[in-house]
């Protein structure tokens, strides 16, 4: 019976490494420049996968992986079940933020209930963030260069991940109101929970002492 871990490349992968190192998973070849999408790591039992960002969720609900880390706002828009998220793991910490031109006046706009143009990824997330002021807005999806909707007058503001703030301020826009906090969880498959329990258990409470130290 093997483990298997859902990861993806990019800023969260980078510090997830060494947290896996700390508790003793090391993968056998380096990560970053080999284009294998299955890799053994130094336990026998344990393998990693690298897979989309978005698609960890799903590679974990169907069980196709035991354990993914994902950010916490690709689980806030994942429309699935059978996760089980036991561990915030507080790498890739960022902001879910609305995001405007710095001559919008974005309070103004709200105080009159203007309906918005909303350009963003997080459409589940924007959707409800603006339900709750009671607000009617156009939601428009996009993948990728947010920061352009609004200089471009595609959008009026945009909602998305804010870390630095550096990108914002280099196309003169600003953030304009916090939506939550943004961070990467552990997350199980229920049914390995139960199947592969005695595999698991000792990889979630080294985690957990990870973090402690």
């Amino acid at each position: 019976m093997k483990i298997t871990i859902a990861l993806s490349k990019g800023r969260i992968f980078e510090q997830t490494i060494p947290l896996l190192e700390r508790i003793g998973i090391t993968c056998n070849e380096n990560p970053e420049t080999s284009r294998k999408l299955i890799l053994d790591t130094n336990q026998k039992d344990i393998k990693l996968i690298i897979v989309r960002a978005t698609d960890v969720p799903t590679y974990v609900e169907y069980g196709a992986a035991d354990i993914g880390i994902t950010g916490k706002d690709i689980l806030d828009e994942y429309m699935g079940e059978g996760l089980y998220q036991p561990i915030d793991l507080n790498i890739g910490r960022c902001k879910m933020m609305v995001a405007a031109k710095q001559d919008f006046d974005y309070a103004g706009a709200i105080k009159k209930g203007v309906r918005l143009k909303v350009a963003t990824k997080y459409v589940k997330t924007a959707k409800e963030h603006f339900a709750k002021k009671g607000m009617h807005i156009d939601l428009i999806k996009l993948y990728g260069s947010m920061e352009l909707a609004p200089l471009v007058g595609l959008a009026d503001v945009i909602v998305d991940l804010v870390s630095t703030g550096k990108t914002l301020k280099a196309n003169n826009l600003v953030a304009v109101e916090d939506i939550c906090d943004i961070s990467s969880r552990l997350i199980i498959n229920q049914a390995s929970l139960k199947l592969k329990r005695e595999l698991l258990q000792p990889i979630l409470r080294q985690f957990e002492s990870a973090l402690k130290a």
